[in-house]
């Protein structure tokens, strides 16, 4: 979208104007739905009368993928197709799709036509009620129960504990968000999922709302039971970001010191009986746990100190302040 003004020598310049909604689709061997996702969100897209963009990212597909978004992007001025060099993943395919979006409001889907693009309005509307994240919740999935289904409730119910937010479906890929709320957010591994809990991290308002799920008309899941320990480690991720980003003393210190102190007082104890009352030490296990709680205890307290030397770092390097400011209101 673009507008024309007249520059200080009176010539008409093109000048792009702001757009309002960048629609993010990661893609991933799924020749026989673009056409039809496309139109879709195209559809679902004009109904909103916004500015809107379809950002379609291709994974290092194999099926022919590559070539039909490249054709449908030089024939719509509303596509831009974004092509990786090879399969990296869903995390960086959508971190690739944020970096080129350019819309204030930013909505991404999976592009497999499981999620219904007409549903985008709905997200919208919530969004403007103040929020800045509105996830969706396929209340009625169209899944096998045990690879897809049972996993799910399972891993919605660890992330929902671990990050203390409390959504009911994190793997919906349908999502809308402020785009000044993703600026703010690095995505690494497998984070895609967790965005909610990250965005809560950042002080993000976070809501969900029912949304329409569809079965897979084409091809083939690309999501298994595989995933799982992935999910997990970055969970374990997530939460030591959640709890210790701008503080890991506060986990490595303590242990350490607690450490440090039990291995100290054994060492005392085994000190005064072998000089006070005479006895052998030598062949007690105490003697070698007190020496192995020293020696991790010292160990723990290095790599928090390591560690804090190392988050502080991180912040100033990239000027990324440890606060989040939603608002300045002045009289």
């Amino acid at each position: 979208m673009s507008s024309s003004i007249k520059n200080a020598l009176g010539i008409e310049a093109i000048v792009p104007t702001q757009l309002d909604l960048s629609i993010v689709v990661p893609i991933y061997n799924e020749a026989e739905s673009i056409s039809t996702l496309i139109e879709a969100i195209a559809k679902a897209a004009a109904a909103t009368q916004l500015n809107y963009e379809i950002v379609c990212v291709d994974d290092g597909s194999r099926d022919g993928s590559t070539q039909i978004l490249s054709d449908l992007a030089r024939q719509r001025r509303d596509l831009k197709a974004v092509i990786l060099r090879r399969n990296y993943g869903q995390t960086p395919a959508m971190a690739a799709g944020f970096e080129c979006a350019a819309g204030k409001t930013i909505v991404t889907l999976d592009g497999d036509l499981q999620n219904d693009p007409a549903d985008i309005p709905l997200l919208l509307a919530k969004l403007a009620e103040g929020y800045d994240l509105v996830s969706g919740w396929r209340q009625q999935r169209h899944d096998k129960a045990l690879t897809r289904l049972l996993p799910s409730k399972i891993a919605n119910w660890l992330i929902g504990k671990v990050t203390g937010v409390k959504i009911h479906d994190y793997g919906c890929s349908l999502k809308a968000y402020r785009g000044e709320l993703l600026a703010d957010m690095n995505l690494y591994g497998e984070l895609h999922r967790f965005l909610p809990a990250l965005a809560y991290i950042e002080g993000a308002r976070i809501t969900e709302i029912p949304v329409r799920h569809h079965p897979r008309r084409f091809g083939r899941s690309k999501y298994g039971l595989g995933r799982t320990i992935r999910v997990v480690m970055d969970l374990l991720t997530v939460f030591f970001m959640k709890k210790f980003l701008t503080r890991p003393m506060h986990v490595f210190g303590l242990w350490g010191l607690i450490s440090l102190v039990a291995g100290v007082a054994m060492g005392l104890y085994l000190t005064i009986v072998k000089l006070v009352f005479q006895q052998n030490i030598g062949d007690r296990p105490l003697l070698i746990l007190a020496v192995l709680l020293v020696i991790t205890g010292i160990q723990l307290f290095s790599f928090g100190l390591v560690t804090e030397l190392l988050m502080r770092t991180y912040h100033e390097s990239q000027k990324r302040p440890i606060y989040r400011i939603r608002d300045v209101i002045k009289h």
